[in-house]
């Protein structure tokens, strides 16, 4: 999943706009292969990412122009791409290896995102206060969220792709926050994953109850019975 996101990306840098629709509509596709395997409840969980996630883009991104697209449009592969960095993080959350060693995988996320988000806020060329702020959340979910092993793969997946794709000019952020001037951003922001954080959170949240209605109404009506 992080391959074809990342040759996404790639072929997206100098594309025209038919071929990201293209993308787009190819990346429904892998969404759609990969849910097949999942748990009804984890197929839930993703759609409602997918939907949280959208929203943020075109709030973000066409309406306050926090960070802008070649196109100044939200690519078609974007929605579903939420989707596949979530299965992708979910999967690294599940090796053997994060299991068995979870408190270490969790100390190495924290130092190194606090490195990264401290060298944000302290030398880099921009400075990036917006990096560090979703830094603490991230270290907050790990600390006492109750999906730690997806937090250090979010970390792992969104922090690679947004590197990945601000250097080949797929997006770009803006130095500062276009709403007020205060917020002061890097390219990419250094805590980007504690945003999916906040997107697993809604999940576990919604999935449950959405599931268990649609549940409710595919079964059968009960029947009476008769003496």
């Amino acid at each position: 999943m992080v391959a074809w996101i990342s040759l996404v990306l790639a072929l997206d840098a100098d594309g025209s706009l038919w071929l990201q629709r293209g993308l787009g509509l190819l990346t429904w596709m892998l969404l759609a292969v990969a849910l097949r395997g999942e748990r009804p409840l984890v197929r839930v969980q993703t759609g409602v990412v997918v939907a949280l996630a959208t929203a943020v883009e075109y709030t973000f991104s066409p309406l306050l122009e926090v960070y802008t697209y070649r196109f100044d449009n939200v690519p078609a592969y974007v929605p579903p791409g939420h989707g596949l960095v979530y299965l992708a993080a979910l999967a690294l959350g599940r090796a053997v290896w994060v299991r068995a060693h979870l408190r270490l995988a969790t100390a190495l996320v924290l130092v190194s995102g606090g490195a990264w988000a401290a060298y944000g806020v302290t030398l880099a060329e921009r400075t990036d206060a917006l990096g560090a702020f979703w830094y603490v959340c991230l270290a907050g979910f790990l600390l006492w969220g109750p999906s730690r092993p997806l937090y250090v793969g979010a970390f792992v997946v969104v922090s690679y792709l947004e590197v990945v794709g601000t250097a080949l000019g797929t997006w770009e952020w803006q130095p500062r926050d276009p709403v007020v001037g205060w917020v002061a951003i890097g390219n990419p922001p250094s805590g980007a994953a504690g945003g999916y954080g906040w997107f697993d959170l809604y999940a576990l949240l919604v999935a449950g109850p959405v599931l268990a209605r649609w549940r409710a109404r595919r079964a059968p009506p009960r029947v009476a019975r008769t003496r």
